[in-house]
């Protein structure tokens, strides 16, 4: 049984993530942390074996420094903070993954493929009103994974913020006389779930951390 705890529990991915962790047979939801409960992370690591973070940008590098050195495996779904202030951490596993609907990896997957043969591409993300951060963590991991296997400059990114969006993205590709268009929308926070469930059940044995992508749990190579 995994001991789970959720850090930005009263929000709207953090209820999603209480929801689905209390609904699985092989997790136990040990702990809610959020400001608006008033209960600190502090509180609820003692119980946990991994927190999931959905906080926001201030606040995820802090929480995962602390999970890590209480020993606590840590899998962050808040995207706006800098990745590379995650290296070095050790006593506990991190994942990170911007997007964790599985169709949005297959998109980033596809995207990658279809630059290394496209003359050139353009991003287009598109979420809701709240979203702190632009461009979104998934069209910047996006844009990388495409210079990487284009070997050109990262594609250029579109941000719109409305009411009425959840989570999308549209990658566009153009070449001589055709166009192609990958295109990904999660229309409910359900669609993230499966995917932060698999991170729950991986980030423990992970062999290097911390690990991005949700991809790098979905495919071998």
């Amino acid at each position: 049984m995994i001991a789970v705890g959720v850090a930005g529990a009263a929000g709207r991915m953090g209820v999603a993530a209480c929801a689905a962790i209390s609904a699985q047979t092989d997790m136990e939801l040990r702990g809610r942390a959020d400001p608006a409960l008033g209960v600190g992370l502090a509180a609820i690591l003692g119980d946990c074996d991994v927190v999931v973070d959905f906080t926001a940008p201030d606040a995820a590098l802090a929480n995962a420094r602390e999970c890590v050195a209480a020993g606590v495996h840590v899998v962050i779904g808040t995207t706006g903070f800098d990745l590379s202030a995650l290296e070095g951490l050790s006593g506990a596993n991190v994942f990170y993954a911007p997007n964790f609907a599985i169709g949005a990896a297959l998109m980033m997957r596809f995207a990658a493929q279809a630059a290394a043969h496209m003359a050139a591409a353009e991003i287009i993300e598109l979420h809701h009103d709240g979203k702190l951060d632009a461009p979104s963590g998934t069209a910047a991991l996006t844009a990388e994974l495409m210079a990487a296997a284009s070997g050109r400059a990262a594609p250029p990114i579109h941000s719109v913020r409305l009411p009425g969006l959840l989570a999308h993205q549209e990658v566009i590709l153009g070449d001589l006389g055709q166009t192609l268009t990958i295109r990904h929308d999660s229309i409910s926070r359900e669609s993230f779930m499966p995917g932060v469930l698999l991170a729950v059940r991986r980030v423990g044995t992970l062999e290097r951390s911390p690990l991005v992508g949700l991809e790098a749990l979905l495919f071998e190579d």
